[in-house]
C-alpha cells in the first residue's frame, strides 16, 4: 500500500518485535541484515555507531522501516530456561537450587557470601555456623536456597572437567564502581559453557563513584542484555556490606528458580558429587558431598571417586549430627578410606564387597585420549561430532575477534563452530579446565603455555594447538570441518631455562646466562624467547656450553651459557623454551 506521495506506509510492512534496548549486533540479528549495513543507514541519519552500542526502541525503529519492517516494542518477558533433565516422573519432588557465585576478585563475592550468611543462614541460634564445609543453606519464604562456598570459576570448571554438573543457577558479581573486568568475562563464558542461568548482583551500589548503567552496557555488549532493557537477564543492585538488597536478590533467585522447575527423586539410594574433602587429624578422611538424587543415610556403603567407605556420622552446615541428607543437600560424610578429588561423583551400593568390585571394575577404564585435530576430522567425517568447541588465547586483544569471526564463519550445517572464551595472555590452568568440561580444543595465536597449564593440559587430556599465522589457523579448522586434515606435527616444550645473566662475547653479541629450571636443553634445538609471558622471538639454539665446555645436551639443575641463532637482546629473568616436534595424535 502506498500514500498519495508513493511512499510505502509502515502499516504496509511487516512487523518486527524488537526489545527495550539492544546492542547494534543484537539489531542486524533481528533484521537478518549485515551489521555494517545496520550501522550505515544509522550514519546517514547522523548518528556515529558501533557494533556493540546498545540502542533504545526508538532509536532503533528509526531504521527499521529502511529493511522493510515495521519495528513493534515488545514486552520483557522473565528468563525461562531449560530444565534439568529429569529422571521419569515417579517419586519427583521439589528440591532446593544450587547456586555458585562468581565474579571478579575484590568485587564482593566473598562480603555478599557473608552476608548472606549473616541474615538468611538457617540455624537455631546466631553464630549456629561452627565448621567450614564448602557450601551451606539459607531459607526465604520457606524455601531453601543451596549455597556453594567455592573459590572461584576455577573450582566450579574443575567439578564440571570431572563430569560434574553441580550448579543450577550462577549469581554473577559485578562492582559498580569497577565495571566489568577481565575475571568477570571469564566467569560469564565459564557459566555460559556450562549452559546455566546468570542472575547479574551489581555491587557496591553504595560507593559515591558508582555507575550501574555502565555496568549494564559492558554486560550487553558482552550478550547479557538486562531485563529492563529487553532482554532476559535479571540485575539486582546490592550493597553487600550495607546489607541493601539482599533479599531482593534472594527473590528474584527463588523466581528463576521456579522458572527451572528443579525436582529430584528423595526414594533412591543416593548419588552426588564431592564439593571438597581433606584429612582430618582426629577425625580421619571427610568428604563435603552435595546429594543430587535420593536420600544418603548413616551406614551407607558407597562408592566415592577411586575410594569407597561405609558413612559413620553425617553433618549438617552447621556442624550438627544428622542421620540423612536429601537432593540439594550438603553434607559431611565421616567413614571413607581415602581423600576424594572435588567434582568426582559418589553413589551408595548395596554394601562395601559392591563398593570393591565397582573400584575394581573403574580401575582398568582407558584414559580418553586428547581431542586433537585429527581425531576431531574423523569424528565429523563419521558424523559423531556436531560441534567445535574452541578456547581462544592470542598474544593481544585486538586479534581476538578477527580470528573469532574466521573461526564462527566456518560453522557448517553439519557442525557448529563455536568460541566458547577468548581472551589475551598466555594459556593457563583456567583455560585447561574449562576444556577439559567443556570438550573443547585450545588455540593459541603468538602465546606461550604456562608451566603448569602443560602439565594440567596433560592429567585432563586436553589439546593444545599454537600458531603464529592467522590463515593457517583458519586453514587447519576449516579442514577439519571438511575431513580432510592430514597428520600435522605439534610443538612440545621438552625443556625451559631461565636468564640469570647476560654476557657479551667479542664479535657475536650477547648469550645468556641461564639456569635449566625443567626438562632439557640441546644444540640446535627449536627455541622461543619468552618476556613476561609473551614470545617475543623464535629460532634456534646455536651454542652450548657448560663453564668453558660446548656440550651437547643439558638436564635441569645446571647452569650453562645459551646462545640463541639472531638473538642477543636477552634480558635477566627471560625465559627460553626448547621444544621437539611430534606427531598429531
Amino acid at each position: 500500500m502506498a500514500d498519495q506521495k508513493g511512499e510505502t506506509t509502515t502499516a504496509a510492512l511487516p512487523k518486527i518485535g524488537l526489545p527495550s534496548y539492544m546492542t547494534v549486533k543484537q539489531l542486524a540479528h533481528l533484521l537478518n541484515a549485515e551489521p555494517v549495513k545496520v550501522i550505515k543507514q544509522f550514519m546517514r541519519k547522523g548518528m556515529m555507531v558501533n557494533i556493540n552500542q546498545v540502542v533504545d526502541f526508538a532509536t532503533a525503529a528509526t531504521v527499521v522501516a529502511d529493511f522493510g519492517y515495521a519495528a513493534e516494542q515488545k514486552k520483557p518477558a522473565r528468563p525461562i530456561h531449560r530444565p534439568h533433565k529429569k529422571e521419569g516422573k515417579r517419586g519427583l519432588q521439589a528440591r532446593p537450587p544450587v547456586i555458585t557465585v562468581m565474579g571478579h576478585v575484590d568485587h564482593g563475592k566473598t562480603t555478599l557470601l557473608d552476608s548472606i550468611r549473616q541474615t538468611k543462614v538457617t540455624a537455631t541460634e546466631a553464630g549456629a555456623i561452627t565448621q567450614h564445609i564448602g557450601a551451606y543453606q539459607a531459607e526465604l519464604h520457606e524455601r531453601r536456597v543451596t549455597f556453594l562456598d567455592t573459590p572461584g570459576h576455577e573450582a566450579f570448571t574443575a567439578m564440571r572437567a570431572h563430569g560434574a554438573q553441580v550448579t543450577d543457577i550462577v549469581i554473577l558479581v559485578v562492582a559498580a564502581d569497577d565495571g566489568v573486568m577481565p575475571q568477570t568475562v571469564e566467569a560469564i563464558d565459564h557459566a555460559r559453557a556450562a549452559r546455566v542461568p546468570i542472575l547479574v548482583a551489581i555491587n557496591k551500589i553504595d560507593k559515591p563513584n558508582a555507575n550501574p548503567d555502565r555496568v549494564k552496557q559492558q554486560l550487553a555488549e558482552l550478550g547479557l542484555l538486562p531485563e529492563e532493557w529487553g532482554g532476559e537477564v535479571i540485575c539486582v543492585p546490592i550493597s553487600a556490606k550495607k546489607g541493601q538488597g539482599i533479599s531482593d536478590l534472594l527473590e528474584n533467585l527463588l523466581l528463576v528458580a521456579e522458572m527451572l522447575e528443579l525436582k529430584a527423586v528423595p526414594n533412591h539410594k543416593a548419588e552426588g558429587v564431592v564439593i571438597e574433602a581433606k584429612l582430618d587429624k582426629s577425625k580421619g578422611h571427610l568428604a563435603t558431598l552435595l546429594v543430587q538424587k535420593g536420600t544418603l543415610r548413616v551406614g551407607d556403603a558407597l562408592v566415592i571417586g577411586d575410594t569407597q567407605g561405609k558413612i559413620k556420622a553425617l553433618f549438617d552446615y552447621t556442624g550438627k549430627q544428622i542421620r540423612k541428607a536429601e537432593p540439594a543437600t550438603p553434607v559431611e560424610v565421616l567413614g571413607i578410606s581415602g581423600v576424594p578429588l572435588a567434582g568426582d561423583n559418589f553413589m551408595v551400593v548395596a554394601d562395601e564387597h559392591e563398593a570393591r568390585r565397582l573400584l575394581e571394575k573403574r580401575g582398568i577404564k582407558r584414559t580418553p585420549a586428547a581431542l586433537s585435530l585429527s581425531a576431531i576430522s574423523k569424528g565429523i567425517s563419521s558424523g559423531q561430532i556436531k560441534e567445535l568447541n574452541i578456547i581462544l588465547k592470542t598474544d593481544v586483544q585486538g586479534s581476538i575477534e578477527p580470528i573469532r569471526q574466521s573461526l564462527e564463519q566456518l560453522s557448517t550445517e553439519d557442525v557448529k563452530v563455536s568460541v566458547i572464551h577468548a581472551a589475551s595472555g598466555s594459556i593457563t590452568d583456567s583455560d585447561m579446565l574449562l576444556a577439559s568440561a567443556s570438550k573443547a580444543i585450545v588455540i593459541g595465536f603468538n602465546v606461550s603455555t604456562a608451566p603448569g597449564a602443560k602439565q594440567l593440559a596433560e592429567r585432563e587430556q586436553v589439546s593444545i594447538h599454537h600458531y603464529n599465522v592467522i590463515y593457517r589457523l583458519v586453514e587447519d579448522v576449516d579442514e577439519v570441518l571438511k575431513g580432510m586434515l592430514e597428520p600435522t606435527y605439534i610443538e612440545v616444550v621438552a625443556g625451559r631455562a631461565e636468564v640469570r645473566a647476560v654476557f657479551p662475547i667479542s664479535g657475536k653479541g650477547n648469550i645468556a646466562g641461564a639456569y635449566v629450571r625443567e626438562g632439557k636443553v640441546w644444540r640446535d634445538a627449536p627455541a622461543k624467547i619468552l618476556r613476561r609471558g609473551k614470545v617475543i622471538y623464535e629460532s634456534r639454539v646455536s651454542s652450548l656450553k657448560r663453564f668453558k665446555e660446548n656440550v651437547r645436551e643439558l638436564s635441569a639443575g645446571l647452569e650453562c651459557g645459551i646462545g640463541v641463532a639472531g638473538f642477543t637482546d636477552f634480558q635477566i629473568g627471560d625465559t627460553i623454551e626448547f621444544y621437539r616436534q611430534e606427531k598429531a595424535p
